[in-house]
């Protein structure tokens, strides 16, 4: 009889002192952070992780497309993700192309693809009550349209210039959607430039359009990069990256009914009224009075440095949004979250976002770095973690990780619908190293390979034989037995018990 042992192999990082770790889990406060499970997609993976909050993965789900950057979880479980086919079409910061939705299971349950030479989705997605999805969508226009349109060809430095779309779908088949409602900021355009042109008129008096004078040069001139929905008011906010800008919109009038951040956009402020820059991941707080922002501070007065912010949103009695004397929109400054104090120590140049947990506490994604940082309402870091997925791979305890971005992430407590009664078993650290273990059985004709994530050994034999296969927990722990069969020559795929990393063969 002949055991053969497959493992989880730990890493001597597993094993390193905190003032060490470069990756994983960096430092927990146990007591005061929420306890829970983090979501991250890695941009450079086609891997979606859930973590706890001891950096152990307990679910991943496959896709065969790269993130398009967003990923959530519904409450029945389902994770809707963007992604990114490979496409020469429309390429810029945060492309995608393609929806996708998973079931619990990892199985692929709908696919929807907007994607061509003129229109692509892009950064973010947004579940509706009724099923349905928004996606942000590029909208390319030529040079000719764009002159015509009001902006002057000595502002067109690339051979197109793009505009943003915000479209509903609701699913129609297994890879299909109609496209059931959409808001154009093509069909909201103003311009003072040429008062024999079209959409000619007095900007500060139209906050409720866009000037296509705004901003910079660029194509992307805007760059939205978050989309979210406020079911009490029928309203979407989307936030513009390239204008230090969010907007919210009447999905009943069609009209730009708040926007904030900078109000030079409108000529109504001066540049020592912008607030925002360079800014995602807006989203409304449970009181939808409230909107919070990741300020990534790109660009900030006095130094570059992110912080996390708060607006109380100005609303009259009416319903409408208040402006000041001078027209900008309220309230004149933010309230900081955290840190407490701005400075290039918390610093992220782009992607990024920040999530308000059920306990108070504020949990933010620096993005280009991979770190996720967790803080108390007094400002207290309580729990940090690094993305060790990068562009080959996993980095190991004790390596700089690189091009472990990630676009932004959430958190689910243990009630929380979508993991609420589910079994999540820790199966072992992205960096202590590999989650799929192979090994033969000294060329005997047997071939194993143990996937620790999705609980499966994959069995290939060269001859018909029989096996009796066990699993064990990382504490040698009998788990239960696998198999005891006769096998054919072939490969065959059988289910483990959740926590194995060590199987028996004879």
């Amino acid at each position: 009889m002949q055991i053969l042992a497959l493992a989880l192999l730990f890493a001597a990082g597993s094993a390193v002192g905190l003032a060490q770790r470069t990756v994983g889990l960096i430092s927990q406060d146990a007591s005061r952070s929420f306890k829970g499970y983090t979501l991250f997609a890695p941009v450079v993976s086609r891997n979606t992780y859930l973590i706890d909050n001891e950096g152990q993965v307990v679910k991943t789900w496959q896709s065969t497309n790269n993130a398009g950057q967003a990923a959530m979880l519904l409450d029945d479980g389902s994770l809707l993700r963007t992604a990114a086919p490979p496409s020469q079409w429309m390429q810029g910061g945060g492309a995608g192309g393609m929806v996708e939705l998973y079931d619990w299971s990892g199985a692929k349950v709908w696919s929807y693809t907007h994607l061509s030479q003129t229109a692509r989705s892009h950064h973010d997605v947004e579940i509706l009550p009724n099923g349905n999805i928004l996606l942000l969508v590029w909208e390319s226009h030529t040079i000719d349209e764009a002159v015509a349109a009001g902006r002057p060809r000595s502002r067109l430095i690339e051979n197109a210039l793009w505009s943003e779309r915000v479209i509903e779908v609701r699913r129609t088949g297994p890879t299909t959607g109609e496209v059931v409602w959409s808001w154009s900021s093509w069909d909201h355009m103003i311009q003072d430039a040429n008062p024999a042109g079209p959409n000619f008129g007095v900007v500060s008096q139209n906050a409720n359009r866009v000037d296509i004078n705004a901003g910079d040069t660029r194509a992307d001139w805007l760059h939205a990069n978050s989309v979210r929905y406020n079911a009490k008011r029928d309203e979407v906010m989307i936030s513009l990256h390239n204008l230090d800008e969010i907007w919210i919109i009447s999905r009943k009038t069609g009209d730009i009914v708040y926007r904030y951040g900078n109000p030079q956009n409108y000529k109504s402020g001066t540049p020592q009224n912008q607030v925002l820059f360079g800014q995602h991941d807006a989203r409304w707080l449970d009181d939808d009075r409230f909107v919070m922002i990741f300020n990534n501070g790109n660009g900030r007065f006095g130094g570059n440095g992110s912080s996390v912010d708060v607006i109380e949103l100005p609303r009259n009695e009416d319903g409408t949004y208040r402006r000041n004397s001078k027209g900008a929109f309220e309230p004149a400054a933010p309230t900081v979250l955290f840190p407490k104090k701005i400075s290039t120590s918390y610093y992220a140049q782009n992607i990024s976002g920040a999530t308000m947990l059920p306990n108070g506490n504020v949990l933010t994604c620096l993005g280009p770095s991979g770190t996720f940082v967790e803080a108390t309402p007094e400002g207290d870091e309580v729990w940090r973690y690094v993305s060790p997925v990068i562009m080959n791979g996993i980095a190991t305890q004790g390596q700089t990780p690189r091009n472990n971005m990630v676009f932004k992430i959430y958190r689910y407590g243990p009630d929380h619908p979508a993991v609420a009664g589910r079994t999540l078993t820790p199966r072992g650290r992205l960096e202590d190293g590999p989650l799929s273990v192979s090994t033969s059985d000294d060329g005997k004709g047997l071939t194993c390979q143990l996937d620790v994530l999705q609980s499966r050994l994959v069995i290939t034999a060269d001859t018909d034989r029989h096996v009796t296969i066990d699993a064990y927990d990382l504490q040698g722990r009998l788990l239960g037995r696998v198999a005891n069969e006769d096998l054919a020559a072939g490969t065959h795929v059988r289910s483990v018990p959740p926590g194995t990393y060590v199987v028996s063969m004879r």
